[in-house]
């Protein structure tokens, strides 16, 4: 056995998850999993650190001590339940917490030079958990040319290729973004954000129910689809560009949505939510439509549980049988854990993380960095 820990906390920020695996050359086999909430105060000041503040290095700063806990307390969480001891592990791979990702260069900044931001010092984890940290997977496929993101195919790859079978896996998150696999040929892989996931339903649940999100999606279910402010949403120049690409809170949020709104008279709130859920699963439907001999999809990440989104998402790619990947024998709601996991195995055997026909870049690198506990 030889046991790896990924943790992370996705674009969502619904606190974190970590999950244990058992990783060799041969399989990964999940095993458990726990999650910890980010205490309110840690989750504003996340919220913060997402836009221009006051002050930011210093919030950030503190921000990444206090997430470096959250992820540290998950592990020691998952140790306790499993009856595991820190020297049981590996590795941790730690995705950390994205505030910012500006691949292709701030807007505001003329000239500026690409970059992605994720904060939860690894040296920290190491000192709480006393296990071996890799962290910062995403700045390596940047610095060869790449949008840092996705990262999740070369492990949808290892985990779910199959010969003979040409399937999609889709991460529905605060974003959400396809993997296609055609067999088993790691070299025929693509992929990309194919835009919002959760990310503007959940805020627009929170401004209108004072909920973090809608769960099942049964109150976008009551409402109706308003068709023109979905086709004006759907021209955002976006989803017309051709990956590799990758979004983020920068794009696609509640200040955006708001500026579509504002052309448009008055429109029921949940007339809205139904639209931006229209809206999640056109986008990724029209992604997978355009592919070649595509006749399996698979979910995973929180939007696998949104019944109401799955059943569109469904509706929308009637050649392609749409299931969670929980039949492929892993629950949605690991597949990202693990494959946090997974990269941190990938670095110790120094196999390359990225996929460069995803994220653009130069060639396919190792990645991450490694922090000692000791």
């Amino acid at each position: 056995m030889a046991y790896f820990i990924g943790v992370m906390s996705g674009t969502s920020m619904d606190g974190v998850d970590a999950i244990l695996a058992d990783i060799t050359t041969q399989a990964t086999a999940p095993i458990a999993a726990t999650h910890v909430a980010y205490p309110p105060e840690l989750l504003s000041l996340l919220h913060q650190l997402c836009d221009t503040t006051p002050n930011e290095i210093n919030l950030m700063g503190q921000a990444d001590r206090l997430v470096a806990t959250t992820f540290a307390d998950a592990v020691n969480k998952l140790l306790l339940e499993q009856h595991l001891s820190p020297a049981d592990i590996m590795a941790i791979g730690s995705h950390g917490q994205t505030i910012r990702h500006y691949p292709n260069g701030a807007p505001s900044a003329t000239g500026s030079t690409g970059f992605t931001l994720q904060i939860g010092d690894p040296h920290t984890i190491a000192a709480l958990t006393g296990i071996d940290v890799v962290a910062d997977f995403r700045r390596k496929d940047i610095a060869f040319g790449g949008q840092g993101a996705p990262l999740v195919p070369a492990f949808h790859a290892a985990q779910f290729a199959a010969e003979g079978r040409h399937r999609v896996i889709v991460n529905i998150g605060g974003f959400a973004n396809i993997t296609v696999l055609q067999g088993t040929d790691r070299g025929l892989i693509s992929g990309f954000d194919t835009g919002p996931g959760n990310v503007l339903m959940d805020a627009w649940c929170q401004l209108h129910c004072n909920q973090p999100f809608d769960e099942s999606g049964t109150w976008a279910s009551q409402g109706v689809v308003n068709e023109p402010l979905l086709n004006t949403l759907l021209a955002d120049p976006y989803f017309s560009q051709t990956g590799p690409k990758s979004t983020g809170r920068e794009y696609f949020n509640l200040k955006w949505l708001q500026q579509h709104l504002a052309a448009f008279p008055p429109i029921e709130p949940v007339d809205v939510q139904a639209t931006i859920l229209a809206l999640t699963a056109t986008t990724i439907a029209d992604a997978i439509n355009a592919l070649p001999a595509i006749h399996e999809c698979y979910v995973c990440g929180g939007g696998a549980f949104n019944q109401c989104l799955m059943t569109r998402l469904d509706r929308q790619l009637p050649s392609v049988s749409v299931a969670p990947t929980t039949a492929l024998k892993l629950p949605p709601q690991w597949v990202e854990g693990v494959a946090f996991a997974w990269l941190a195995w990938a670095y110790l055997h120094q196999v390359p993380g990225n996929v460069p026909s995803v994220t653009g870049a130069e060639r396919a690198v190792v990645l991450g960095s490694f922090i000692p506990a000791g």
